[in-house]
């Protein structure tokens, strides 16, 4: 069929014509913003799930309706190996200056500026990655200790007090947050419960994998207490349906009902994939319906298209020993698996192989939903390991 009218839209946070199965979560989001606008209270909210589920749509999504509401949004991705002042800093000096449009909002918000220059100077001389620059003099006492839990205090109290002061609520939006290490997690998040103990209108919404839960627990005892932490799954199949046939059927096409069915059980409802399929079908079919021969065709083009680039970029990162580690997992399945039957596909003992998995955890390609197992975090990369390493480790 016509490629131009095709209205799947597989990427890495690329919104899909239908976001199906999600309504309650972001009514979720919804209400929390609203309650810290108007002095009640609520929990900045934190998604974890595994890759392909749509976490950082959803955090698209909520950073719209919230921009929609009068909020002040502000939105970046936690990359590996940069300290959270290098990135924090810009986004904040960023929120800032769009409260301060206008001669009087610019001199009402003149001291946080300065505290973030303050913050800026500080930041400088401990981490080396930090660029910003802030050009307004520096608040001497405030965020300017060198300690950077004290220091992010002070900068988002102020932040927090100006935008209080300006009738707003600023909400910062981050994306691949288990990328922030764990010591200045710990600031990231007293920062933020004493702004919310203070009722002060800022307040986070940010997205990482599983094993996220674990790195905020180990920042500080009383996360679970500050955030309200909701899983991100594979979608049901009623809403997978939905998201496979409502943007076809607003083309004038349909799926046949086996094909569907195809569909759902080969992607296993991971909206990531479910894109993926829909996409090679629409290019695989002739005409209205899309059948299951369709599929079927769609699914060679579907799998190689994958491992030449979503799964391929992955396993790239990984040195031989954590390849041959992430294949003998998949030799036991899609998982979780119990990290000691993982060491005895490789006939060597757990203690010998923890090294590689610890650092695979690192990487983001494996977490631990509980003690002793270990899982993938990227669906259906069972199945890429077998394909692109047939032998057994």
């Amino acid at each position: 069929m016509d490629p131009r009218r095709n209205p799947y839209a597989p990427g890495a946070g690329t919104p899909p014509p239908e976001l199906a199965g999600r309504d309650e979560i972001i009514e979720r989001a919804s209400i929390a913003l609203y309650r810290i606008g108007t002095r009640r209270a609520a929990r900045s909210l934190i998604f974890h799930g595994v890759r392909g589920v749509g976490k950082t749509v959803l955090l698209q999504r909520i950073s719209l309706e919230a921009e929609n509401e009068g909020c002040v949004s502000v939105f970046f991705e936690a990359p590996e190996k940069r300290s959270l002042p290098a990135i924090l800093g810009p986004a904040l000096r960023t929120a800032l200056i769009r409260m301060s449009r206008g001669e009087a909002a610019k001199r009402a918000l003149r001291k946080s500026l300065g505290v973030l220059a303050s913050f800026a100077r500080s930041a400088k001389i401990k981490y080396q990655d930090v660029e910003f620059n802030v050009d307004f003099s520096t608040e001497p006492g405030l965020a300017d200790s060198g300690d950077l839990e004290t220091d992010l205090t002070d900068l988002l109290m102020s932040v927090g007090e100006a935008a209080q002061n300006r009738q707003k609520v600023l909400v910062l939006f981050i994306d691949e947050l288990q990328y922030v290490p764990e010591a200045q997690l710990a600031a990231l998040i007293s920062a933020l419960h004493r702004a919310n103990q203070k009722q002060l209108p800022i307040t986070m919404i940010a997205a990482g994998l599983p094993q996220l839960l674990g790195q905020l627990g180990r920042a500080k005892t009383y996360a679970e207490r500050l955030f309200e932490f909701v899983h991100i799954g594979a979608l049901d199949r009623v809403s997978a349906r939905q998201a496979l046939r409502v943007p076809a059927e607003q083309e004038g096409v349909v799926f046949s009902e086996n094909a569907i069915e195809q569909v759902i059980d080969l992607t296993e409802g991971y909206p990531y994939f479910l894109q993926e399929w829909g996409k090679h079908a629409w290019s695989e079919a002739s005409a209205s319906p899309i059948t299951l021969a369709d599929v079927t065709r769609a699914t060679e083009v579907a799998q190689a298209d994958l491992d030449a680039s979503f799964f391929q970029v992955r396993i790239d990162r990984l040195t031989p020993a954590e390849k041959r580690y992430m294949r003998a997992m998949a030799e036991l399945g899609p998982g979780p698996h119990r990290s000691g039957e993982i060491a005895k596909v490789l006939g060597k003992t757990n203690s010998t192989v923890a090294p590689v998995r610890n650092r695979l955890i690192a990487k983001g390609m494996l977490y631990s939903p509980a003690h002793g197992d270990t899982a993938f975090t990227v669906p259906l990369f069972d199945r890429f390991m077998r394909r692109v390493m047939p032998d057994p480790p």
